[in-house]
């Protein structure tokens, strides 16, 4: 890898900024897949010693690369290629198969996992009666050990008896009980995250997140899921298909 670094050597002719010139030759690479996800890039000092630049220039170029959602710096132990994730409206799946099939690791680092009553808001997104019990499960979703979104989901206890049998995908738990859901209905939007959200995702006070609202449904019409995510903008994005319609 050190060799093939070479051919991302700035050139001092060059009118543009040697900084610059490094983060948009980076980018393209990164961009045709020449680094996997989640693989990490050189350090600061070997990036100005194997290109011959100074260390304020490649510290300058790959911050820009992170405040484009590119690269991703992780305190202690380095930068790393970004695992952007984009998820088709048009199909139901689960975070952690959008993440196998896209050659990532999905994880959980959980932080919840209890039964209580169902809240009015819960009543009314699942069509539960009063008092009826519900599982709440709150949880870090990570691709490949990075935390990328916060998630919280309430399940009616009557399709989850042992909340501690649920494992990195909901959705597998809930097929393997015979109950998978087979639709959604999905809300997006926009927030800045809270001092607590940005804690938990290592981001700055502020950042922009995307928080999906997402209710499933089985094939009964029963409503199973209720979850709230919050991914980080940086990390996640959606992706839709539209067709023009032939005029006649």
């Amino acid at each position: 890898m050190d060799e093939d670094l070479q051919a991302f050597r700035p050139d001092p002719a060059d009118v543009t900024p040697l900084y610059i010139q490094l983060a948009n030759k980076l980018s393209t690479a990164i961009g045709k897949g020449r680094w996997r996800a989640s693989d990490a890039l050189p350090s600061e000092r070997s990036l100005s010693g194997m290109l011959g630049i100074s260390r304020v220039t490649a510290r300058k170029a790959i911050d820009l690369l992170c405040e484009r959602g590119i690269l991703t710096r992780v305190r202690g132990s380095g930068t790393y290629i970004t695992p952007k994730l984009e998820q088709p409206l048009s199909r139901l799946s689960s975070f952690s198969e959008e993440l196998s099939q896209r050659g990532a690791r999905a994880g959980s680092i959980w932080l919840a996992r209890e039964t209580g009553s169902a809240t009015p808001h819960e009543m009314l997104s699942l069509g539960l009666s009063p008092n009826m019990p519900v599982v709440r499960l709150k949880r870090l979703r990570t691709a490949d050990e990075i935390v990328v979104a916060i998630e919280t989901s309430t399940i009616p206890a009557v399709y989850m008896p042992d909340p501690q049998a649920v494992g990195d995908s909901l959705y597998d738990y809930l097929d393997g009980r015979g109950i998978p859901p087979v639709r959604a209905l999905q809300h997006i939007r926009a927030v800045n995250a809270s001092a607590a959200q940005a804690r938990l995702t290592d981001m700055a006070p502020n950042a922009a997140m995307l928080h999906i609202t997402r209710v499933s449904y089985l094939g009964s019409g029963s409503a199973v899921e209720l979850t709230h995510s919050w991914f980080r903008s940086d990390y996640y994005g959606y992706v839709t298909e539209s067709q023009r319609q032939s005029q006649r």
